[in-house]
């Protein structure tokens, strides 16, 4: 197969790739590189640096004729969405349409969206979240996820294209970016290993599904092979705080940082997990990596990647 990859200089993105060069398919990279990095690219994929919402895009799918798109390219930064939610839109959104747009054009079948679980539900009445759970992000990220899914749904209802949209819970691992508005276990590890001390925000009993980025690489070779379109959630179904991370972290690094609480950050969600049981039933897919054993993984590339 003959597949576009968006963001596939990114963490998670990049994991995709190197997943679907080994299964033998041909991959081309679109990235701006705002967020990835070059290095993430696996040397047998095609690389073009371009923004999604580039018009030139055309003329890649015009001579690469995919088969199959894989979207991870967004603006994914919640607090620049709430500072500048124009910014957010155009990317997330627009950004998005313009490669449905060559989609539908030159006759993709079918395209992969790496959506959100947290975002997209906002506070929880119930705990995990399934897909049915009530949709009502608090952020311009969440809405413009929740924006895409409709669009895609209002794609495949009136030009049949095929999609599958994956809301991940929050996933970890090798090559994720310390810094910025990434996930707490780099910022933690990177902290700890370069003797830096981390701050944990508020009482540190906020909880999230955790997700080690291999099993979210399986969820989309599931998605490659699923002949529907759907919606599912890709978490673990597991909550755990952020003080428990900070020990776990802590023993993994052996560096004996204090544990110091900071403020807590304004409108976040106190409790975020997912139910993974409706994916499980349809694709038969199931997190297989244990948090202690994704979080060793992750402190082990942490240890051979610092920068010194």
């Amino acid at each position: 197969m003959n597949i576009l990859v968006t963001g596939g200089a990114g963490f998670i993105g990049s994991h995709v790739v190197d997943a679907y060069i080994n299964a033998g398919h041909y991959v081309t990279v679109i990235d701006d590189l705002s967020m990835g990095v070059k290095e993430n690219i696996n040397p047998k994929a095609k690389f073009v640096k371009m923004d999604i919402r580039d018009g030139n895009i055309r003329g890649i799918f015009d001579q690469q004729r995919f088969d199959i798109v894989n979207h991870h390219a967004a603006q994914m930064d919640v607090r620049k969405s709430v500072d500048d939610p124009l910014f957010d839109a155009s990317v997330n959104i627009l950004g998005t349409i313009n490669l449905i747009e060559n989609c539908l054009r030159y006759g993709v079948r079918k395209f992969i969206f790496a959506s959100t679980g947290g975002a997209i539900y906002g506070d929880q009445d119930y705990f995990p979240a399934d897909e049915n759970h009530p949709l009502r992000p608090v952020s311009p990220y969440g809405i413009s996820k929740l924006s895409i899914e409709k669009y895609l749904h209002y794609y495949h209802e009136v030009h049949g294209l095929q999609y599958v949209s994956l809301r991940y819970a929050n996933v970890y691992g090798p090559r994720q970016n310390p810094q910025g508005e990434a996930g707490v276990i780099a910022i933690f590890t990177s902290k700890m290993l370069s003797g830096k001390q981390p701050i944990i925000n508020g009482d540190g009993k906020q909880t999230r599904d955790y997700l080690y980025v291999d099993d979210v690489v399986k969820a989309n070779l599931f998605a490659f092979n699923y002949n529907d379109s759907g919606i599912f959630n890709i978490g673990t179904g597991v909550e755990t705080d952020v003080n428990h991370l900070f020990v776990q972290l802590r023993e993994l690094t052996g560096i004996q940082c204090k544990e110091v609480h900071g403020l807590p950050r304004k409108g976040e969600q106190r409790r975020s997990v997912l139910d993974h049981s409706y994916v499980k039933k349809v694709f038969g897919w199931e997190p297989s990596v244990s948090l202690h054993e994704g979080l060793r993984r992750t402190v082990e590339y942490f240890r051979n990647h610092q920068e010194r």
